[in-house]
C-alpha cells in the first residue's frame, strides 16, 4: 500500500508540472525569447534557493561542492562531445548553426531535469515510509515549487528549436523520472541517502551550467537599455516566483 501511495503521488506530482507547462502551448511564438529571461530566473532561483541549501544540509560541504564542480566541466565535456559530433556529421568546416547550438541547451535541461524529478522521487518515497501524512505534505511541497521550473524548462525546450509537441513529450518524459525515483527509493532508500546530497549538486551544475553558458550569453545580443531593464526584470521574477513558492 504505501509503494501505491508513493507512485500515485509522484505521478500526480508530475501531471501537474506537467499540466502548468503546459500553458507554455498556448503562447505565441514570439512570446519565447522574451520568457527565456523568465526561465533564467527558474533556474537560477531553484539551484542556489532550493537545490543548494538542502544539498548542503544533507551533505558534507567540500562533496557537494566537489559534485558541483565536476557537474559543470560534466556537462561542458557533453557539449562539446554534441559540438564534435555536428562536426563530424556536417564537416570540420561547418560552424554550428544556431538552432544546433540553442539544440545543446534542450538536451542538458532534459538531463538535468530528469535527475532532479529522480531525487524528488526519492524524497517522496522516504516522507511517505514515515507515514502517509508526512508523505502527502512532502508531495505537495515538492510540487509547488516544481511547477515554475517544470515551465521555466520547457520555455528553454521551446527556445531550443524544439517543436512545442515534442517539447511537451520530452517534459513529460523527464517528469517519470520522479516515479523511477519513488520506486527505487522505496527498495533502496538507504543508499540513495549517501548519494542524494551528490546527486542534488549535480543537478545544481545542471541548472546553472544551461542558465549561464546557454541562455544568459544570447541576452547580450540585445544590449539596449529597454531590453536590458525588461530581462532583469523577468529574472528577478523568475527568482521572486521560486523564493515565494520555496
Amino acid at each position: 500500500m504505501t509503494l501505491t501511495w508513493i507512485v500515485l503521488a509522484c505521478l500526480a506530482g508530475g501531471v501537474l508540472s506537467v499540466g502548468a507547462a503546459a500553458f507554455a502551448l498556448l503562447m505565441r511564438a514570439r512570446w519565447v525569447p522574451m520568457l527565456v529571461s523568465f526561465a533564467i530566473g527558474t533556474l537560477l532561483g531553484a539551484s542556489f534557493l532550493e537545490v543548494l541549501p538542502h544539498a548542503f544540509r544533507e551533505g558534507e560541504p567540500q562533496e557537494v561542492a566537489a559534485a558541483i564542480l565536476g557537474g559543470i566541466l560534466g556537462f561542458f565535456l557533453l557539449e562539446k562531445l554534441l559540438l564534435w559530433r555536428h562536426s563530424h556529421e556536417h564537416g570540420d568546416g561547418d560552424a554550428p548553426t544556431h538552432h544546433h547550438e540553442h539544440s545543446r541547451a534542450g538536451l542538458l535541461i532534459v538531463i538535468g531535469d530528469t535527475v532532479h524529478n529522480f531525487v524528488d522521487g526519492v524524497l517522496i518515497a522516504a516522507a511517505f515510509l514515515q507515514g502517509p501524512e508526512l508523505g502527502v505534505i512532502t508531495a505537495v511541497a515538492i510540487v509547488a515549487h516544481e511547477i515554475p521550473q517544470e515551465v521555466g524548462d520547457f520555455l528553454v525546450l521551446l527556445h531550443s528549436g524544439y517543436a512545442r509537441a515534442r517539447a511537451f513529450a520530452l517534459n513529460i518524459v523527464s517528469s517519470l523520472g520522479s516515479v523511477a525515483g519513488g520506486v527505487a527509493g522505496y527498495y533502496l532508500l538507504e543508499g540513495f541517502q549517501a548519494w542524494e546530497p551528490i546527486l542534488l549538486g549535480v543537478v545544481a551544475a545542471s541548472m546553472i551550467y544551461v542558465a549561464v553558458a546557454d541562455l544568459i550569453p544570447g541576452l547580450h545580443k540585445r544590449p539596449e537599455l529597454r531590453d536590458t531593464a525588461q530581462q532583469a526584470l523577468l529574472i528577478a521574477a523568475g527568482v521572486g516566483l521560486i523564493l515565494l513558492l520555496g
